[in-house]
């Protein structure tokens, strides 16, 4: 009998190791929602679980597609490309050019599974690795949205930026678009000519050939699948957006491939199936919304899922050297038994879920709640919005949760939606993009929950109040600067900022209006640089081929400014002046050292400060003026001794 309890004891261990071997995916995502739901007494809404769903939704529908091709032991590096791609054709063609709204989603289709052939025949036919292969299509995709919307974002049709809408006021439209892929992805996979293939190829490609599959003319039907689902993330995403972007899902390849491996396919090829593939995209979404609502930065956000990743990829080392059942396209009874654990699984869920939230039964914060979204903290003049911000937020005794977009549109939505769905009483947006953040804006409005716009504004959405320097001003002051110093005669270029912001706008609206009191000055060359250093010079570099004579430079912010002084080299301050923007630190240390010659200074730390005063009188339904503009002054070597900011 002691023989047989052991016995029996020891194959139950052996099962209950062995079912979480092989549903690894499936119990981190368990574990995941657990622990939010103990972490955060504001995971577990209703509003914030579907909030989850539609940010994972453009990730599924991309790793969907990656399924196919990582199954057949391929990769697919430019689907966040293609993505951008193709929804900048359907508005271009919609929206610019009258062509029906039927005909040009149909174009936009066609456009990601033409990509989509490109690469499969550059693979199948040009032998070229599948990295290289779809790492040119990254390029090439991302370079024909860019050259098709020029550079700026283009409005999305009404009729079709319904797709990021919800159903009956609450059902996420998304999320369902995600769920009909991921029927059809399961669909090819399982029960198709071409899914067999994938797995087959994915095994042995030699064998399959000598076994008489026509290996070639199946990977041009595999990357054109990859393509046909990039196409449609690309809508989805440019319908929550209500724009395309052409920068949109920019590093959406590598999330795509993550949940794909995270699910349990081998890049080695011949395993995966599309519900692991939906388990691992949920995981990184739930990853990102609980750390949001736990205020954990985004540059830990990005260590986190990195380990994740390759806690996976270990598992799946770990699973195939215990024997572990394989992910492949299942048959008859697996199918039963895989249910089974999904039943399970739901119910412990539910179960500890539930335990869990009696931790937060009765707790909250009498302190008012109000969020901050930036667009990057990895610029200077932003990094003071937040220490302004949370200087001032200290002083008041407000608890201030603030959010990095790292200069993604998409990434902003998730975080406007995060807030809402938490019940902030105010929300503070510095948007990436101006028209992408107004369909958050208006939810949180219906929510009844104010939003206060800080630096930049939000198209075609009602915010509580904009505090914001003058930039039209600015700009008049910057082109007035930079004539005086030439003398009313000079040969200049303009940096301009990141399409799409009314940051950029609005200054370029005043070195126009500046320049046009000086018929001397000629702006031989205008370039974005996307307020980046890095672009700055880059940009800088290339226009000094074509204008070695030029003599002045006015940059949309001092970072494009400090970028044009590195690639000017000992020309900044001797022969060729530069005039910048924002008066950051090392903007105003340049002016003090004679490189940069003059800033239009921003007081960034006293946009924080108002707009966390602003945002709490909106909390208590003080009355607060509909703008607020935050006077600039231009900083030289005169001055800037002087200058406090």
């Amino acid at each position: 009998m002691a023989t047989d309890t052991l016995k029996n004891s020891s194959t139950g261990a052996a099962g209950v190791r062995r079912l979480l071997l092989d549903n690894g995916a499936l119990t981190a995502l368990i574990v995941l929602v657990i622990a939010m739901s103990a972490l955060s007494g504001d995971f577990l809404t209703t509003d914030n679980l579907l909030n989850v769903g539609v940010q994972a939704a453009v990730t599924a529908i991309l790793a969907f597609g990656a399924t196919f091709v990582i199954v057949a032991a391929g990769i697919d590096l430019s689907v966040g490309s293609v993505a951008a791609l193709s929804a900048t054709v359907l508005a271009w063609s919609a929206t610019s050019h009258g062509v029906p709204v039927f005909l040009a989603v149909v174009l936009a289709v066609a456009t990601g599974i033409a990509a989509g052939l490109v690469n499969g025949f550059l693979i199948a036919y040009g032998k070229l690795p599948p990295f290289i292969a779809t790492l040119a299509m990254l390029s090439v995709g991302r370079g024909l949205a860019l050259v098709i919307s020029g550079g700026s974002p283009i409005a999305f049709p009404d009729s079709v930026s319904h797709l990021g809408d919800t159903l009956g006021g609450w059902l996420p439209v998304p999320v369902l678009v995600m769920v009909l892929m991921g029927l059809i992805a399961a669909f090819v996979l399982g029960r198709t000519y071409i899914g067999r293939s994938m797995y087959a190829i994915g095994g042995n490609e030699e064998a399959a050939r000598l076994s008489g599959l026509r290996v070639q003319k199946q990977k041009l039907a595999i990357y054109a699948l990859s393509g046909l689902f990039a196409a449609v993330a690309g809508i989805v995403l440019a319908a929550r957006l209500s724009s395309a972007q052409p920068q949109a899902a920019n590093g959406y390849e590598l999330d795509a491939i993550a949940a794909v491996v995270i699910g349990g396919a081998s890049l080695a090829g011949g395993t995966g199936k599309a519900s692991g593939t939906l388990i691992g995209a949920l995981i990184l979404a739930v990853l990102r919304n609980g750390l949001n609502l736990l205020n954990v930065s985004a540059f830990w956000q990005q260590v986190v899922i990195g380990v994740v990743i390759a806690l996976a990829v270990l598992l799946d080392t770990v699973r195939r050297k215990a024997g572990a059942t394989p992910v492949v396209t299942g048959a008859g009874g697996g199918k039963g038994r895989q249910a089974g654990t999904y039943a399970l699984a739901a119910v412990v869920t539910v179960a500890l879920v539930a335990a869990t939230s009696l931790l937060h039964t009765g707790s909250s914060s009498a302190s008012p709640k109000i969020g901050l979204s930036l667009s990057t903290l990895n610029n200077p003049f932003f990094v003071q919005i937040r220490s302004g911000a949370q200087a001032e937020a200290k002083k008041l005794g407000v608890d201030l949760t603030v959010t990095d977009a790292q200069n993604d549109a998409s990434q902003q939505a998730n975080q406007l939606q995060n807030f809402t769905s938490s019940g902030l009483g105010a929300i503070i947006v510095n948007p990436v993009d101006s028209d992408a953040a107004s369909n958050s804006v208006k939810t949180a409005g219906k929510a009844g929950i104010p939003v206060i716009a800080v630096d930049r504004g939000v198209n075609n959405a009602t915010t509580a109040t904009l505090v914001a320097s003058d930039n039209v001003a600015g700009g008049e002051l910057a082109a007035k600067t930079i004539a005086e110093k030439l003398g009313g005669q000079g040969r200049i270029v303009i940096l301009q900022g990141q399409a799409g912001t009314s940051a950029a706008r609005e200054r370029a609206q005043g070195f126009a209006n500046g320049l046009k009191a000086y018929p001397g000055i000629q702006v031989v060359a205008q370039q974005p640089a996307d307020f980046d250093r890095t672009k700055g010079l880059d940009v800088m570099s290339n226009l000094l081929q074509a204008h070695p004579d030029v003599q002045g430079v006015i940059a949309a912010n001092d970072e494009m400014a400090l970028g044009a002084i590195k690639a000017l080299g000992s020309k900044a301050g001797s022969s060729v002046s530069v005039v910048g923007f924002d008066g950051t630190p090392d903007g105003l240390t340049a002016v003090r050292n004679g490189t940069l010659y003059a800033s239009v200074a921003q007081q960034p730390s006293q946009l924080g400060k108002i707009a966390v005063d602003n945002a709490l009188k909106a909390v208590k339904d003080q009355k607060i003026p509909s703008a607020i503009k935050v006077p600039v002054k231009v900083v030289t070597k005169d001055n800037v001794a002087g200058f406090t900011g």
